[in-house]
C-alpha cells in the first residue's frame, strides 16, 4: 500500500476493534482486569499527592531578601533612615507577612538591639563575667519576646514613615499606623498587639494627644510633630518615639533632643542614679539654640516631663527618670528593670499643664474595688477589663467595630453612649485619665524615646534602628 492509499483509509470504528480483540482479548481481560484497576487506584493515589505538595510549597508569600532605597520625606532621622528598611530581613513592601512568621520562615532570632557595656566602675566587671553570661542566658526566653516586640516597632514605624508627609490626616494617619501593628504583631488580645494608643502631638503640644472621633486635625509644613506607639508581647511593651518635621529651621531643635536622649541611654546603668541621668540630659539639651523667625531661642528641658520603667502590663513602673538635674539622690537602676528614657525639648517655658479634650486613658494599676451604681458603668468596666486590662487605650479605639481588639470581640466590641460611664469610671478612680500636655502656645516641642533592658551583662537598646 502506497503512502497516499494509507492516509485515504479510515481508522477502524470502535466496534470492528471489539470484533477483532473479541475472542483474543476476553481472557487477557479477565486476567488482567484486577491487575488494571490496581494500577489505575495506585495512578490516581500518586496524582493527589503530587498536588498536595504543590500546593503546599505554594503557600504564603515568598521571602526575598532585598536593600532598602527609599528615603523618607521628613527630617529628624539619621542619614540611615529607609522607609522600606524592612525589605532587607526578607519582608514584603508594603510589610503584610507577620514578624513572629517571617522569621520563622528565614529561620532567624529576632535581631539584637544596640548593645552597651556598663561604663560604672562598679559594674564594669559585668562584661566579662561567667556568672553574668550564664543569668543571661536563662533569660533568653524573655529577651526573645522584648526583640520580637521591638522588630515589630522598628517595621511598623518604617513603614508610617513612608506616609507621614503634610496634608494627611492625623486621624487616619494614626488608624493605617495601628491597623499595620496589629497585623505584623497578630493581635491577640491581652497576649499580643498594641503597647498604647499612637501620640502625635503637634508643636506646643508635648505628649498624650491622638485624635478623637471627628477630629480632622491636618498635618502641615511647619508643624512639629511627636510620633510616640507601642508594641506589647506578653506585657512586655516596647516605647519608643521620634520628631517629624519638614522645615529645615527646626533642626536645631530636633538635633538637640535627640543627643539628649542619646546621652541619657549611655549614662543609664545598673546602679546609677537616676539624678545623675537627669543632669547628664539637661547639659546636653540646654547646650543647643534655634533660630526661629530671626530670633534665637535657647532649647529648655520640660522639667515636669520624665523617662520611666516598664514592667509587665505596666507602662509606669514606678519609677521616674527626669531629665533636669536635682531629685531624689537614693534612687538608682537596677538589674533586670526595664526603661523608657525619654527626652522633651521646648522653645517655650519648659514646663506642660493638662490642657484640650482628654484621648488617653488607662485603668489604674492598683484601682481599688469600687461598688458601681450605672450599669453602663459596668459593661464599659468589663469591655476595659477584657480588651485593654491595665494597657492604655483611647476614644477612637473604643468606637471601633471590635472595641479596641477584634480578637477578644470579633466585630461586636463597639461601645455606644459610653462617655458619662467613662467619666464615672475616671471619677471613683478605677480610670485614670491622661489629657494632652501642653506648653505655651506658639513654642514647639520635641521628643524621642528607646527602651532599653539592663542585661545581667550589659545594657541593649532594644529599640534602636537605623532611623534614630
Amino acid at each position: 500500500m502506497t503512502k497516499e492509499e494509507e492516509e485515504q483509509v479510515p481508522p477502524p470504528s470502535e466496534k470492528e476493534e471489539e470484533k477483532e480483540g473479541g475472542e483474543d482479548g476476553e481472557d487477557d481481560e479477565d486476567a488482567g482486569g484486577e491487575e488494571n484497576d490496581a494500577d489505575e487506584g495506585a495512578a490516581k493515589k500518586k496524582k493527589k499527592k503530587k498536588k498536595k505538595k504543590k500546593k503546599k510549597k505554594g503557600s504564603g508569600p515568598a521571602i526575598t531578601v532585598k536593600e532598602p532605597t527609599v528615603k523618607p520625606p521628613a527630617r529628624g532621622l539619621k542619614d540611615t533612615a529607609f522607609v522600606d528598611s524592612y525589605v532587607k530581613t526578607g519582608q514584603t513592601d508594603p510589610p503584610s507577612i507577620p514578624v513572629a512568621e517571617l522569621f520563622q520562615k528565614t529561620q532567624k532570632t529576632f535581631p539584637i538591639g544596640e548593645i552597651q557595656n556598663y561604663t560604672l566602675d562598679s559594674q564594669t566587671y559585668r562584661t566579662a563575667s561567667d556568672e553574668m553570661r550564664a543569668m543571661d542566658r536563662m533569660q533568653e526566653d524573655l529577651y526573645s519576646k522584648i526583640r520580637h516586640a521591638s522588630e515589630v516597632h522598628r517595621q511598623v514605624r518604617s513603614y508610617a514613615q513612608s506616609f507621614i508627609k503634610p496634608g494627611i490626616k492625623l486621624a487616619d494617619m494614626c488608624e493605617r499606623l495601628e491597623q499595620k501593628n496589629r497585623e505584623l504583631v497578630v493581635e491577640d488580645g491581652l497576649t499580643r498587639g498594641i503597647g498604647f494608643p499612637t501620640g502625635c502631638s503637634l508643636n506646643h503640644v508635648a505628649a498624650h494627644y491622638t485624635p478623637n472621633p471627628g477630629d480632622d486635625t491636618v498635618l502641615s509644613y511647619d508643624d512639629v510633630m511627636k510620633v510616640d506607639f507601642g508594641v506589647q508581647i506578653e506585657g512586655r511593651i516596647i516605647d519608643s518615639a521620634w520628631t517629624v518635621s519638614f522645615n529645615p529651621k527646626y533642626d536645631p531643635l530636633l538635633e538637640a533632643v535627640k543627643e539628649a536622649t542619646d546621652t541619657g541611654i549611655q549614662t543609664a546603668g545598673i546602679d546609677v542614679r537616676l539624678c545623675d541621668i537627669g543632669e547628664a540630659i539637661q547639659e546636653v539639651m540646654e547646650s543647643y539654640e534655634v533660630e526661629l523667625d530671626g530670633v534665637m531661642k535657647p532649647v529648655k528641658c520640660i522639667r515636669n516631663l520624665n523617662g520611666h520603667s516598664i514592667g509587665p502590663y505596666q507602662i509606669h513602673a514606678g519609677k521616674s527618670v527626669p531629665i533636669v538635674k536635682g531629685g531624689d539622690a537614693a534612687t538608682k537602676m537596677e538589674e533586670g528593670e526595664m526603661y523608657a528614657i525619654e527626652t522633651f525639648g521646648t522653645t517655650g517655658r519648659g514646663y506642660v499643664i493638662e490642657d484640650m479634650e482628654c484621648s488617653h486613658y488607662m485603668k489604674n494599676f492598683y484601682a481599688p474595688h469600687v461598688p458601681l451604681r450605672l450599669p453602663r458603668a459596668k459593661k464599659l468596666l468589663g469591655h476595659i477589663n477584657k480588651t485593654f486590662g491595665t494597657l492604655a487605650f483611647c476614644r477612637r479605639w473604643l468606637e471601633r467595630e471590635d472595641g479596641g481588639s477584634a480578637a477578644v470581640n470579633g466585630d461586636k466590641g463597639q461601645q455606644e453612649k459610653y462617655m458619662g460611664a467613662l467619666k464615672n469610671l475616671c471619677d471613683v478612680g478605677i480610670v485614670q485619665p491622661y489629657p494632652p500636655l501642653c506648653d505655651v502656645k506658639g513654642c514647639y516641642t520635641a521628643q524621642y524615646e528607646h527602651t532599653l533592658f539592663l542585661r545581667p551583662t550589659c545594657k541593649e537598646v532594644v529599640s534602636r534602628g537605623d532611623d534614630y
